[in-house]
């Protein structure tokens, strides 16, 4: 649609109208004139289709408020009133993209969909959501999603027990037992969250930074200051915020923008405008304050020079952080060059800043980060694996390190390295995420401060090309006196572990709460939990249900095109050629056989992928080749994969892959860099790679607290699958056990390491069972082959990979967390079940009604969930937990609830819909790449992915149940591993082997 400057259409105004190469469309800037809303159209031929509602939402305190909200609103509307409308449109709908985030001065809401009447549901349900939420009729959304008592082991409430209150009056009359319990998912989460050392370290460096505004505010809200939150200020924040004259709308794709916007207007935008006033005059009638936003405002200058915070948790999560304010974000042009700088300077191990803070014993690793999206981003420079003191020499010591980069001038190769770094990370468009959601989170960066800033962020190719211009004029130079040497607006944070009981807290706001109450008030409680309780049991109304937009079997059409791929000839060494749309740029994949190596050395494969582009070679020091790899190539990675068939479970194909990517004009050096990498490297230098080895292991250690989960069904799969046991080795505990004993024995072992890794690199790079995968235009597939792309290497028949049987362990082991995350599983072949499509029906089926009810919604987990595998790997898991046993048992009654599934024909049709979708999913160039490599050396043809999407399409509710058996058969073997807190697992009667991990 062709829209002009002051063109008004369905209440809209057309305020602005840019043509933006960066997303290959234009950007229309709209006004809608009766509700005040702002909307940013983004135009484009792609079928990824998005909408996104913003609100801007700072923070008065740290309960959490816009958090807590951010889950309610999305638990029923007026015009949905069902209990869960985003779990229904996950379990039914073709979206790409579902989910709400918090940020520290925004709330988000995006949805994308390839379908425009998808999108268009999807909208339907947000909007009513955020503006019309079922919280204002329905207090116990709040308690569940936010903060509630409960009554430990008050069985008559958990089960919704209307007589719950009396019983607990008469216990409490009699011997004075009842104890109270708090819980809810927000509450829950932020205990989680907030047992990461970095996430604690990142408030209290900002809270400094920003004494006098909301940025001082943990928005996700702090396990302290959530049960603050009442149920009448949390409608209060909802009132004051969710307003349309405090909304950011975003529409991207190729949609019918003139449909659309009529919906908008008609819908929403202009009905709830009224309601708006009708509001506002009833309060000024009443004599009361005009609901209003709270301010955001810019922080004054300010110093903290020394913020210290002591934590329960392992000595070896000491941390601390520098913050440097930047400016404001109308600055653009300063903050892209202060970014580029922080990659030039502190990206990698070689980078001179970074480099002299690893020289300086400091730490264990040295990272930096730019945090904007905010008023005033600012950039962190943080030290994890702290040593003692090394807070106080920490300032100077990087300021030096700045100082002496400006003296000598900053190095133009290596900015021009990162200018290039950065323009391909933009071409290549892979955010992570559907396109139209990343950019309206980007464009947020300055409109939420500015209307006149609602397309600055979404520019890049200007700020390129002036700081391209720019170098060699002391630009650079300039930039780093104003923003790091005579900065008047810093400040320095450092976490100090201490011995102590980070829920002492909130054991005293319990007992003091108890000491309060009479019997009356523990009645009350436990009759509130019964309410709770019969409200999550209790099914939706068949015509609340039917409120709900579906689509149709009939709406998902036809299978994707899948671009072609095979094996081509004329290569030195086997090829698989791909077709892939992939905008200019080349990806390359070398797949090397990992047979040749034996099993006990796999610790070692590890070790060489993660050293491998961070050493020098016999041509280049490490600092060249870091910099000629940021300059030349896009992406540069080694890592081990395995590939499993779907047969026998040891029907695997182990291999070493050598990845990397360019833009066209830089293909020959995607085939000459990792080669010299590869045949060339100088692996003598065991100070950095003892350096790259203390940064996977303080890596790992804070993965286990904060994402569990993964380490969890890692080491469940050991239990039962021969790929299991090889990723441990690769990458697990086991390889976590191996990493602590070489560091503590580093000296001695140095040279056998170096030793170890040349003769590992000499023994797999060779052209003998090696496979080059390439993506690319005919032109820049014939200039990789004309570069040499072969190793050049014979090699000696390679033997298979010894692994020995997986062995059922049950382990618990305990990291610094306030939470939880649990795994249980077992192969699917093992126990004689085929394959079929059916399969992730009933996986969506688990994870979005049983699970998500009774181990979320329930048991106040963050997350859970249930995946099935075509190569065998059927598991259970929970994310961020206060429950270890209850979710264990849910996991266990999770067969018998299956076998009753018994969904309406409109809601088994909503599943087969949505596991569909997610199966014809688009992807971008690497990851379809990256798929089809895997199907290839897997066995599986595409016309094994079509017959598996017609046994999803056909999936009955009789199949589904037919898959009971077998689960039930899996989940006897009893396969079980847990990551939490000491607490939680100690409690736990499952019979665990329990493991204080980081002090082994």
């Amino acid at each position: 649609m062709n829209l002009s400057v002051n063109q008004t259409l369905h209440g809209f105004t057309v305020l602005a109208r840019e043509e933006l190469p960066e997303i290959d469309g234009t950007a229309f800037v709209l006004v809608h004139k009766k509700s005040g809303a702002r909307l940013l159209y983004l135009a484009n031929d792609d079928s990824n289709k998005a909408f996104s509602i913003a609100f801007k939402t700072p923070p008065a305190d740290d309960t959490g408020v816009f958090h807590i909200l951010e889950h309610s609103v999305l638990c029923g509307s007026d015009k949905f009133p069902v209990k869960e409308p985003f779990v229904d449109l996950l379990k039914s709908s073709m979206q790409t993209f579902l989910n709400a985030m918090t940020f520290p001065d925004k709330t988000m809401y995006p949805v994308a969909s390839t379908n425009e009447q998808d999108l268009l549901n999807l909208m339907d349900v947000y909007l009513d959501a955020v503006l019309h939420p079922a919280i204002y009729r329905k207090r116990a959304i709040f308690e569940q999603e936010g903060w509630h008592y409960e009554l430990a082991g008050d069985v008559e409430s958990d089960l919704g027990d209307s007589i719950a209150g009396d019983v607990v009056a008469r216990t409490e009359a009699e011997d004075a037992t009842a104890e109270l319990v708090l819980n809810g998912v927000v509450y829950n989460e932020m205990k989680g969250a907030l047992s990461d050392p970095n996430s604690v370290l990142y408030d209290e460096l900002q809270a400094a930074l920003f004494p006098d505004t909301a940025y001082r505010f943990e928005s996700g809200g702090t396990p302290r200051a959530i049960p603050d939150l009442t149920y009448e200020q949390f409608l209060d924040e909802h009132r004051r915020h969710y307003r349309l004259s405090n909304s950011y709308l975003t529409l991207y794709g190729d949609l019918d923008l003139n449909r659309m916007l009529a919906f908008l207007d008609r819908e929403y935008l202009s009905p709830v405008a009224d309601e708006e006033a009708a509001r506002d005059k009833e309060r000024s009638e009443g004599g009361e304050l005009p609901l209003v936003p709270h301010a955001l405002e810019a922080q004054a200058p300010v110093v903290a020079e020394h913020v210290k915070r002591t934590m329960d948790t392992a000595p070896e999560n000491a941390c601390a952080g520098l913050g440097y304010v930047i400016g404001d974000a109308a600055e653009r042009t300063r903050v892209t060059a202060v970014d580029i700088l922080l990659d030039a300077l502190m990206g990698s191990n070689e980078a001179p800043v970074k480099r002299a803070l690893l020289d300086a014993g400091l730490a264990d690793d040295v990272l930096a980060f730019l945090a904007d999206g905010m008023l005033q981003p600012f950039i962190v420079v943080q030290l994890r694996g702290a040593k003692p003191e090394a807070a106080k020499r920490f300032r100077a010591i990087f300021e030096d390190a700045v100082r002496a980069v400006v003296e000598q001038g900053v190095d133009r190769t290596l900015v021009e390295a990162s200018l290039s770094r950065a323009e391909f990370v933009m071409r290549e468009h892979d955010f992570g995420m559907a396109d139209g959601v990343a950019l309206s989170m980007t464009a947020l960066s300055g409109w939420l401060y500015d209307d006149a800033l609602a397309t600055t962020y979404l520019r890049y190719e200007d700020d390129f090309a002036l700081l391209r211009r720019e170098l060699g004029t002391g630009y650079f130079e300039r930039i780093l006196v104003d923003v790091f040497l005579e900065s008047d607006h810093w400040a320095l944070a450092e976490i100090v572990p201490a011995d102590g009981d980070e829920e002492a807290f909130e054991i005293e706001r319990l007992r003091t709460a108890e000491a309060a109450m009479d019997p009356a008030d523990f009645a009350r409680i436990a009759d509130e939990e019964a309410a709770l309780r019969r409200m999550q049991t209790e099914p939706d109304a068949p015509a609340a249900l039917a409120t709900l937009p579906r689509l149709s079997v009939g709406d998902i059409g036809d299978a994707p095109d899948e671009p072609a791929y095979g094996t081509v000839d004329g290569t030195p060494v086997p090829c698989i050629r791909h077709h892939v749309p992939s905008r200019g740029i080349a990806y390359t994949y070398r797949y090397f056989d990992l047979n040749r190596a034996q099993f006990e050395e796999l610790p070692y494969v590890a070790v060489l992928a993660l050293v491998l582009g961070k050493l020098g070679t016999a041509r280049h020091t490490a600092a060249e080749i870091d910099t000629l790899v940021n300059g030349k190539l896009g992406n540069l990675s080694f890592f081990a994969d395995l590939y499993e068939g779907d047969g026998e479970a040891r029907d695997l194909a182990p291999k070493f892959v050598v990845g990397a990517s360019a833009l066209s004009e830089n293909v020959e050096a995607a085939c000459e860099l990792p080669l010299e990498i590869m045949l060339e490297t100088d692996f003598s230098d065991t100070g950095k790679i003892k350096d790259v080895l203390q940064q996977r292991r303080i890596g790992m250690e804070q993965s286990f607290a904060a994402a569990g989960h993964a380490a969890a069904m890692a080491r469940v799969a050991s239990y039962y699958l021969p790929a299991g046991v090889i990723r441990e080795q690769l990458g697990g505990i086991d390889f976590y056990r191996f990493l602590k004993d070489l560091l503590a024995h580093y000296d001695e072992r140095a040279d056998e390491v170096a030793e170890h890794l040349t003769a590992l690199a000499r023994r797999l790079f060779v052209d003998e069972g090696c496979t080059v995968s390439f993506a690319g235009s005919d032109e820049d597939f014939e200039r990789f082959w004309s570069a040499g792309a072969g190793t050049g290497r014979p090699g000696s028949p390679e033997l298979p990979l010894s692994v020995p049987e997986p062995v059922i362990r049950n382990e618990a082991f305990v990291v610094p967390s306030d939470v939880c995350y649990a795994a249980q599983g077992f192969d699917r072949r093992a126990i004689g079940a085929p394959y079929t499509g059916a399969w992730q029906v009933a996986a969506r089926a688990l994870s979005y009604d049983y699970l998500w009810n009774e181990v979320r919604v329930k048991g106040g987990a963050y997350g859970a969930g249930f995946g099935a595998a075509r190569t065998g790997n059927m598991r259970f898991y929970s994310y961020r937990d206060p429950h270890l046993d209850e979710t264990l048992a849910r996991f266990a009654e999770s067969a018998a609830w299956l076998a009753s599934f018994e969904p309406r024909t409109e809601e088994m049709e909503g599943y087969v819909v949505a596991t569909v979708a997610g199966f014809d999913a688009p992807l971008k160039a690497r990851a379809l790449v990256r798929r089809q490599d895997g199907d290839w050396f897997a066995g599986r043809t595409p016309e094994t992915r079509h017959a598996t999407r017609s046994e999803m399409l056909s999936a009955t509710p009789e199949e589904v149940r037919s898959l009971a058996k077998p689960l039930a058969l899996a989940i006897e073997r009893n396969a079980v591993c847990a990551f939490g807190g000491q607490d939680i697992i100690e409690e736990s009667g499952a019979g665990f082997d329990v493991i204080t991990l980081l002090a082994e």
